[in-house]
């Protein structure tokens, strides 16, 4: 398989129109990343898991109780497709996105994408994205759930004191440089220390290699 580094951003889909194929867990957390950033989500799938459900009960999603049709993407920045079991309609809505220059990400599927969503890290303000380039989404995974252990409700309090002092210092000090030599101080001293452990098969690998 190719192996795609991408070119990383932040998209802005706060009251933009966003799709999700899909009704399951995969799905859900999509919808949710999509909410959290302000997004107007239409979920379309003929059913939905407990969690979209209550979404769509609330009013904070739309729900279609069908299949998607080309229609549907009239308008919207953003199409997830979380639907992997039939090929050809992935490769259609492929060629579909393409043509109408809709982004679309087919989770697992990077060949059937035009961009792709990479493990996320949230916590309070911060936002850290994890990617392995396609080449591993099992290991970017797995450093995710690590790094949410490492930030965590201090991290997000810290954050959080960083951002007011921020705004303080725009509303009072009017030199650039000051503001930016207060700020550096402000984070000084902090640090991320981290040790990596390899699992025994790498280390096997590794061996049988020399």
């Amino acid at each position: 398989m190719t192996t795609n580094p991408g070119f990383q951003l932040s998209l802005d889909v706060k009251g933009r129109s966003c799709l999700v194929l899909g009704g399951d867990e995969e799905a859900a957390d999509k919808v949710q990343r999509l909410l959290e950033a302000g997004a107007k989500v239409t979920v379309i799938h003929p059913t939905l898991n407990d969690p979209l459900r209550r979404l769509a009960a609330s009013g904070k999603i739309i729900h279609r109780v069908r299949t998607f049709r080309a229609s549907d993407a009239d308008g919207v920045l953003l199409v997830i497709n979380t639907v992997k079991s039939d090929t050809d309609y992935n490769r259609s809505l492929y060629e579909l996105a393409k043509k109408e220059r809709f982004l679309l990400c087919s989770t697992d599927q990077p060949e059937l994408s035009t961009c792709m969503m990479p493990a996320l890290v949230s916590r309070g303000h911060l936002r850290v994205a994890v990617s392995t380039s396609g080449a591993a989404p099992a290991l970017a995974s797995r450093l995710r759930q690590d790094l949410e252990a490492v930030f965590d409700d201090e991290f997000a309090a810290f954050l959080e004191w960083l951002k007011t002092l921020r705004e303080q210092m725009l509303a009072h000090e009017v030199d650039a440089e000051k503001r930016r030599a207060q700020l550096r101080e402000a984070v000084e001293g902090f640090k991320l220390a981290a040790t990596v452990t390899y699992p025994q098969g790498w280390i096997d690998a590794k061996k049988s290699s020399t």
